[in-house]
C-alpha cells in the first residue's frame, strides 16, 4: 500500500524541481477558469442608462426608465408590486442570457478546459520522472483532442448522474474515475469506456485512502484563504497537481504488477 506522506514528499520534490514551469501549467488552468467565471459576473454589473435593471444594496430598484426606493421591508414589497408590470418585459431578456452564458461556460468546459486538465496530467506525470517541458500539455490539443474531449464528457456525464442519486454516491464515482485524464494521458489509445472502467479497476480499495490523502491538505487551503489565492497559485495546486501525479503513479504500480500491492483500506 502507498504511503500518503511518501507521495507528498516525492510530490514536493518533483514541483520543487521544476517550480516556475509547475506555477506556469497551474497557473494557465486557473486563468482559463477564473476568466470564464469573471465575464459572467460582468453581466449583472449595473449602469445608469434607460435599459438597466436591477435590485441594488443602497436600496434602489430599477426598471428602464423607473426609479423606486425603499427602506423597509414593507416599502420594498410595496415597490415590487408597483414595478413587477416593468420587469417582466426584461425576464425573456435575462433568461436568454444566462442561457447563453450557461451554453458558452459549458462548451468553455468541454472544448477546452477538460482536454487542458488532461495536458496538465500529462506534464506533471512527465515530471515526476525528470523536469518536464511545457510543451507536454500539448497532449491536450494533438493529435487525441477530440477524444480527450469525448473521453472527460462521459466521465463528467457519469459523475452527474450519480450525484442525481445522492451525493455520496456522486463523491464516491467521482474517487472512482480520478485516474482517467491520467490514463488518457499515458494511454490515448485507449477508448473512453475503456479508461473509465480501468480507472475504477485501479480505485478499487483505494477510494477512502484517496480521500484521507485530500484531507491532508485542508491545512495548505485554509492558509490560501488566508493570503487571497496567492499561496495556491505559487505552492499549494503545483504541489497538489504534482503529488497527484505520484499518486497514480504509486496506485497504477500496484495495479500492473497484478496485485503485489494489494491494498487493505476500507473499500468505498
Amino acid at each position: 500500500m502507498w504511503d500518503r506522506k511518501e507521495i507528498k514528499a516525492r510530490g514536493k520534490a518533483a514541483f520543487q524541481a521544476n517550480y516556475w514551469r509547475c506555477v506556469l501549467i497551474a497557473l494557465i488552468l486557473f486563468a482559463i477558469v477564473g476568466g470564464g467565471a469573471s465575464s459572467g459576473r460582468s453581466s449583472g454589473h449595473s449602469n445608469t442608462d434607460s435599459n438597466d435593471y436591477g435590485i441594488y444594496a443602497d436600496g434602489t430598484i430599477r426598471a428602464g426608465d423607473t426609479t423606486i426606493h425603499y427602506n423597509t421591508p414593507e416599502q420594498f414589497q410595496e415597490a415590487m408590486q408597483q414595478i413587477m408590470p416593468k420587469l417582466k418585459p426584461a425576464l425573456p431578456v435575462f433568461g436568454a442570457a444566462l442561457g447563453i452564458i450557461a451554453v458558452l461556460g459549458t462548451a468553455v468546459k468541454l472544448l477546452l478546459v477538460n482536454p487542458l486538465e488532461v495536458g496538465c496530467c500529462n506534464f506533471f506525470l512527465r515530471n515526476s520522472e525528470h523536469p518536464a517541458e511545457l510543451g507536454e500539455i500539448k497532449r491536450s490539443f494533438q493529435p487525441e483532442w477530440l477524444h480527450n474531449v469525448v473521453t472527460l464528457l462521459l466521465r463528467d456525464i457519469f459523475i452527474a448522474l450519480w450525484c442525481l442519486l445522492l451525493v455520496v454516491p456522486g463523491i464516491i464515482k467521482a474517487y472512482a474515475y480520478r485516474m482517467v485524464p491520467y490514463i488518457q494521458a499515458e494511454h490515448p489509445e485507449m477508448s473512453g469506456t475503456e479508461a473509465l472502467k480501468l480507472s475504477e479497476d485501479m480505485m478499487k480499495g483505494h477510494k477512502w485512502n484517496a480521500f484521507v490523502y485530500d484531507l491532508s491538505f485542508v491545512g495548505w487551503y485554509i492558509l490560501v484563504g488566508i493570503t487571497v489565492g496567492i499561496l495556491g497559485v505559487f505552492y499549494v495546486n503545483p504541489y497538489k497537481a504534482a503529488a497527484n501525479a505520484e499518486l497514480y503513479r504509486a496506485i497504477s504500480a500496484g495495479y500492473y504488477i497484478g496485485g503485489a500491492d494489494a491494498p487493505s483500506s476500507v473499500e468505498l
